[in-house]
């Protein structure tokens, strides 16, 4: 049936109104959509568009056969299925929200006209046969089929709806619910019917083609041709349905016996030549008619397909695939050659190789559908010397799918493989590729002033010498400073000098490590090198309050009362959360020692400064000095040297 099957409660839910869309094999990837329940999928054919329902928010949107949206209609509250007149230029959807039938213009989008019907459960679903729009609707126990005229003006005062049309004679209990309906524009007039729902196997073929339906054949009850009914796809040329993808059931006389099965699977879409796709597992799967045999099969993986539509000339097929309900959606997806059997390619090359040496790569072409004898193979060769590819000579496949070539890669670094059957009228195109590491020469890299000391602020040249290689001989040089916002900043890029050296300058207010990078080429390796200089801060420290200046013996002192608290300010380097260390020492029979409590920790202003108020000693005769630092890791962060102020002498006197 060209609808969503109900066995997977599922529809498309349009962000913005848009419809997301990969093409499997051709995958080109457009906006996201959400899948969470059922609101039908149709292609048709007369204007190359799919359209599909979205039962959350009342829309039904359209798009072209590769899967871009062209457009939506809205205040289709709740559709639940969509079907398409057999010229195309109507599309049908059943809104059981409003109980209505919707016709939409296939081209424009416009809505044409509106069809009451006169139910408090549905309509459900939707087909096309006849010249009339063929609908399901009723409660559990009460199911019913209805029409639709679309010749029939409403405003003619003739109702073109019709209601209780399911044949009642020796169908008895007849439909319990809402059931799934399908049709073939090639064989006009007759109608599949499927009852969904809990314990149900009942299924009927009727004849709508008078405008009045006639019981061409009926199943009730045992359970001996399907257990439970979740799709029903009426074959193209037979007399037979197909029931949940795999029971091919024939009808004649009155009744239904089994025909045949396909693969397990769970639904399925019949084209109009009677090719079959089929959801089985996560995979979706094309056959011949009555084949057992896969003819096309797509992987995918572990998302879910929720619906089938074969486009009408089976060009390409159109599934909706993604996972379940709410964990990501579901995704429009446009199936490529779905009428070809798809080989499968494999390439297996060493996983490592020296350059200039001969290597052999072999790998297997296999199909379900038997191969032309000879298949030629193209064979490219992608590498650092052709990064484009270059195209080697073609293989011969042997009679058992085998083939093997040889090669001398004359590029080091990673070689890729890649071997490509073309396909033919009844095989798709198939590609493969593997990849070998292939050896490359080492080269020499070497970068200076690793583990050197400099001043804040400090110009430093860093230079880089690289050795031997084959054609590159472009260098990298980039700064990493610690604590940096932007860290790893190129500073310079360019061709060495005939001596092999590339400089770049360095402003070092931080600690940086400095990195020189060589790519390589194609006979030799990357190399990479790392240099780390360091940078101590700029610190200063200033005293106040003393009285006067001067020297006793060689050293100068700031001289202070006994009774006045010296002052002293340190003017350090700027890092968010940074603090000055603050040593005060006292000198002593000779000696210098640390006092009580020193060297403390003191927060920098944003403007990076700290005061302290040192204290007054009270007695005279006492020499004191007091300096600044920046310890890395201990000063509230690391991305700078340790660096010490000069000491500063005080000197109290009465």
């Amino acid at each position: 049936m060209r609808s969503i099957s109900t066995v997977t409660a599922l529809a498309v839910l349009f962000s913005s109104a848009a419809l997301s869309v990969v093409a499997a094999g051709t995958a080109s990837a457009a906006t996201t959509a959400h899948v969470t329940a059922p609101g039908g999928f149709v292609a048709d054919d007369a204007v190359k568009r799919v359209f599909v329902g979205d039962n959350a928010t009342g829309i039904v949107a359209a798009t072209d056969y590769s899967g871009a949206v062209l457009g939506s209609v809205s205040g289709i509250t709740g559709v639940s299925d969509i079907a398409v007149s057999d010229d195309g230029a109507t599309v049908y959807a059943a809104a059981p929200g409003s109980h209505e039938i919707v016709a939409i213009d296939a081209a424009t989008l416009d809505v044409k006209a509106r069809y009451a019907v006169a139910t408090d459960y549905g309509p459900r679903h939707v087909a096309f046969s006849s010249g009339k729009v063929w609908f399901t609707y009723g409660d559990q126990w009460d199911g019913d089929l209805g029409s639709v005229d679309p010749t029939v003006d409403p405003a003619s005062g003739t109702n073109p709806v019709t209601m209780a049309q399911f044949p009642t004679e020796g169908t008895s209990p007849g439909l319990w619910g809402q059931a799934l309906l399908d049709t073939d524009p090639l064989r006009p007039g007759v109608l599949a019917i499927g009852q969904s729902g809990v314990s149900t196997d009942s299924m009927a073929v009727v004849d709508v083609s008078s405008g009045t339906p006639k019981l061409t054949a009926w199943y009730f009850g045992d359970y001996t041709l399907n257990s439970g009914i979740g799709d029903i796809d009426l074959a193209a040329g037979t007399d037979e349905v197909l029931v949940n993808g795999t029971d091919r059931d024939a009808y004649a006389d009155g009744k239904f016996s089994k025909a045949g099965a396909y693969p397990a699977g769970q639904l399925a879409d019949v084209a109009r030549d009677g090719l079959v796709a089929q959801v089985a597992g996560g995979r979706i799967l094309t056959y011949r008619p009555n084949a057992t045999k896969a003819l096309h099969t797509y992987d995918m993986g572990t998302q879910r397909t929720a619906g089938l539509a074969w486009a009408p000339d089976t060009s390409r097929l159109f599934a909706l695939v993604g996972t379940d309900a709410g964990n990501g959606g579901y995704t429009l997806k446009v199936l490529t050659d779905p009428t070809k059997n798809n080989p499968t390619l494999t390439v297996n090359a060493p996983s490592t190789a020296p350059r200039a040496k001969k290597l052999t790569v072999t790998g297997k072409l296999s199909a379900s559908y038997p191969l032309p004898t000879g298949v030629r193979l193209q064979v490219t060769r992608t590498d650092l010397d052709s990064p484009n590819g270059k195209t080697l000579p073609a293989v011969t496949v042997n009679a058992d799918g085998t083939y093997s070539f040889s090669d001398t890669p004359p590029a080091g670094g990673t070689v890729t493989y890649k071997v490509s059957y073309a396909g033919d009228d009844v095989h798709s195109a198939v590609s493969a590729s593997d990849k070998v590491a292939v050896s490359r020469t080492a080269t020499t890299l070497s970068l200076n002033n690793n583990g050197k000391l400099y001043s804040y602020g400090a110009d430093v040249t860093f230079t880089a010498h690289l050795g031997a290689t084959y054609r590159n001989r472009t260098v990298e040089i980039w700064a990493n400073p610690y604590g940096g916002d932007k860290p790893n900043k190129l500073l310079k890029t360019g061709t060495v000098n005939s001596s092999g050296n590339i400089s770049a300058v360095v402003d070092m207010t931080r600690d940086t490590d400095v990195t020189a990078v060589f790519k390589g080429d194609a006979r030799y390796a990357p190399k990479t090198v790392k240099a780390t200089g360091y940078a101590r801060v700029k610190v200063s420290t200033a005293v106040t309050k003393n009285y006067k200046k001067a020297a006793i013996g060689s050293q100068s002192y700031y001289w202070f009362h006994k009774s006045t608290s010296p002052v002293v300010t340190t003017t350090m380097t700027y890092y968010p959360g940074r603090k000055q260390r603050l040593e005060l020492e006292v000198y002593y029979n000779g000696k210098w020692y640390a006092t009580d409590g020193s060297p403390q920790y003191f927060s920098l202003a944003t403007n990076g400064r700290s005061t302290v108020n040192m204290g007054a000693p009270g007695r005279s005769g006492v020499k004191a000095r007091v300096r600044a630092a920046y310890i890395n890791n201990s000063s509230g962060d690391n991305v700078n040297s340790n660096t010490y102020s000069d000491w500063k002498y005080l000197y109290f006197s009465n």
